[in-house]
């Protein structure tokens, strides 16, 4: 499915030729995110990568950069994540030449001219009150601060309007020197390609770029003791709910365990969640689960959005869930329908150019391992009841419980009585 070329400056290179499309995408992992953020530079992996695309010495402003993509048909984004940044670029196949360029000079030789600085600074806290106005994204946040106080994976990625205010210039180029190295970055491409040709293709780009001495992520304070709640009052129509709990790390050996018992619990219009929430007890338009996992840590979500007056009824109904699964192992067809909703979401994926670049280059950077799609499929085909049982009583108890509630709901206490599992 890929190849893979470390570079003599540490940087990898990894490649899946796909022949019979038309395309090429290339993303650029980098090492960097929130976490390896000091509490006073929260914010400041985002804003560089908003800065990315404000101009290159060559490219001197953001409509140069946007237009040389735009002008062959292309697409061009960033993403900042907690341990990740990704830059990437979609193109029609005659044009990766071009694309790889771009992301290259936005990445070694953007300008971070002052005066970009300052106006993207004032965009980037209109993007934090875009947030902050919107009770469903608020209360991702606030799910984040309950099950990691007071550190970096409990901070939003874009930071506050605080912190962002204090970004300069040398703090940015600092960080750069600390952290866009070579031995922090991974190159995928995917496309009508061949592995040779994007090898060649980077090392004339990127062959002279120095590594260094990368900066380390703040490890996760996973101590729990008991549950925990936090609540803002807000006049909306809905009262908006995250229930979470503390999950596992990307290497954990029951990582896939997990995602399958994700599926079961609320992916899904046939997810246990959505058939009993939604459709039996009619509380919530919508209601999810969804997993996270990082180096030294995870989590897994509920949310959903109900009246407020119900609150304490949806609450009741998802422990219910989280308990069946903890006391009863799931039925064989019920396992075997989310195994064939894992697989069949992942082959779909794998037809699409980003997807496939996204999937070998994400893995290579934060495991240092790439599965492919057939050993994953045969890893879900592996796993049993009794391992889905198993996960359900290591995570789903009382001490992990968090709870983030967002709307104008005053029952704090009650709701707090309900955290038992």
């Amino acid at each position: 499915m890929y190849q893979r070329t470390v570079l003599d400056n540490s940087l990898r290179i990894v490649s899946s030729s796909m022949p019979h499309i038309r395309s090429v995408c290339i993303c650029i992992f980098i090492g960097a995110g929130s976490r390896y953020e000091a509490a006073e530079q929260a914010g400041l992996s985002h804003f560089v990568e908003h800065l990315c695309f404000k101009g290159t010495v060559r490219r001197p402003t953001a409509k140069e950069l946007s237009e040389t993509i735009d002008g062959v048909g292309g697409i061009i984004n960033g993403g900042t994540d907690k341990e990740l940044t990704v830059y990437w670029a979609k193109v029609a196949r005659p044009h990766f030449p071009l694309a790889l360029d771009l992301l290259v000079d936005m990445l070694r030789n953007s300008k971070f001219d002052p005066v970009d600085i300052e106006s993207e600074r004032k965009v980037i806290i209109e993007e934090l009150n875009m947030c902050l106005d919107s009770p469903q994204n608020r209360v991702d946040m606030l799910i984040d601060e309950v099950i990691w106080p007071a550190q970096p994976l409990g901070r939003d990625v874009a930071g506050s309007k605080e912190t962002v205010a204090t970004v300069d210039r040398s703090m940015i180029l600092n960080y750069l020197s600390n952290l866009y190295l070579p031995n922090n970055t991974v190159v995928a491409v995917a496309g009508d390609i061949s592995h040779n040709e994007v090898v060649d293709s980077v090392i004339e780009v990127l062959g002279d770029w120095h590594d260094g001495v990368t900066a380390s992520w703040s490890p996760a304070d996973n101590d729990q003791n008991s549950p925990r709640l936090v609540t803002e009052q807000r006049k909306t129509e809905q009262a908006h709910l995250c229930l979470a709990v503390r999950g596992i790390p990307h290497d954990h050996p029951d990582r896939f365990a997990l995602d399958l018992l994700n599926l079961i619990l609320g992916e899904g219009m046939s997810s246990r969640l959505f058939l009993e929430i939604r459709e039996r007890l009619g509380l919530a338009y919508d209601v999810t689960s969804h997993i996270s996992h990082f180096h030294d840590s995870g989590a897994v979500n509920v949310c959903a959005g109900v009246d407020p007056k119900r609150v304490e009824d949806a609450i009741e109904a998802i422990l219910r869930e989280l308990v069946k699964l903890r006391e009863d192992q799931v039925p064989e067809a019920e396992i075997t329908k989310a195994k064939e909703l894992g697989k069949g979401r992942l082959m779909l994926r794998m037809e699409d150019t980003r997807s496939v670049a996204g999937w070998i280059g994400g893995q290579e950077l934060l495991t240092g391992r790439i599965r492919t799609v057939d050993e994953v499929v045969s890893i879900l085909d592996a796993i049993t009841a009794d391992d889905l049982q198993r996960m359900a009583q290591e995570l789903f108890q009382t001490n992990r419980l968090c709870l983030a509630l967002v709307g104008p709901s005053r029952r704090e206490r009650r709701v707090e009585r309900l955290l038992r599992l």
